[in-house]
């Protein structure tokens, strides 16, 4: 389940604080996490407007209302920003989709449902952290470019694992396409990339969620029909 509290601004900057306490200055960790909230809020909306690589560090100060040499406190250049964002989305998602109940998981299909549901809710949660690590990620320096395209792959390794399980035990189809687990991929980016096609459409994220659920059921489930279980009951209102 997917708790919008757990994923505010503070938390996971508090979150940014713990992985970088070693290269941040301040030492006050609530100071500091009100701070870097600010300042990393502000970094999204700038990104969101004109793009990262186009946003200076004075815009960046203004927009946060920390002062330039705050911002150095917390960080040395604007790559570094880049890293401590990119690096925060891809922990949260290892963290969310590595926690699936036990019987669920000890169930191919229904993980399989488990996993779409809790990406689409988890992008929803953190969504101008996901649209800015898609967004920007063709302007991104080599390095950090592969930063974006690693938690990519991350995500694809959890359906990729779960979809094999499936193969295995005989839920799936043994001839499911081994490309299966990177199409999904591109279904769960479009809800964040393109919300706004689905606004107009009426589509919620239940909806949405079924959607790809069964796409993706349909894709792997035996010819018999005895294939993944029934989609997961959305935990969160759209």
């Amino acid at each position: 389940m997917i708790d919008p509290a757990a994923y505010s601004t503070d938390t996971l900057c508090a979150g940014i604080l713990s992985r970088h306490r070693d290269t941040i200055a301040v030492k006050k960790p609530a100071f500091a996490v009100r701070k870097l909230s600010k300042i990393v809020s502000a970094a999204l909306d700038l990104s969101n407007q004109k793009g990262f690589q186009a946003m200076t560090l004075r815009e960046l100060s203004e927009a946060s209302g920390v002062s330039m040499g705050g911002l150095y406190a917390y960080f040395d250049t604007k790559t570094t920003l880049l890293k401590m964002i990119l690096t925060e989305v891809t922990e949260q998602v290892r963290s969310a989709l590595s926690t699936a109940p036990q019987d669920i998981r000890a169930d191919p299909a229904r993980h399989l449902d488990w996993l779409i549901d809790t990406h689409v809710r988890l992008t929803e949660t953190m969504l101008p952290w996901f649209t800015f690590a898609f967004m920007e990620a063709k302007n991104f320096p080599p390095a950090e470019r592969r930063m974006a395209t690693d938690s990519e792959e991350l995500t694809e390794s959890f359906f990729a694992e779960t979809i094999a399980r499936g193969v295995a035990d005989g839920t799936f189809r043994s001839d499911t396409s081994p490309l299966l687990a990177s199409l999904i991929k591109p279904l769960l980016q479009d809800w964040y990339v393109k919300r706004s096609k689905y606004r107009r459409r009426g589509v919620d994220i239940a909806a949405y969620v079924q959607t790809i659920q069964q796409i993706v059921n349909g894709a792997c489930a035996p010819p018999e029909g005895d294939g993944p279980g029934q989609p997961i009951v959305p935990s969160i209102r759209g």
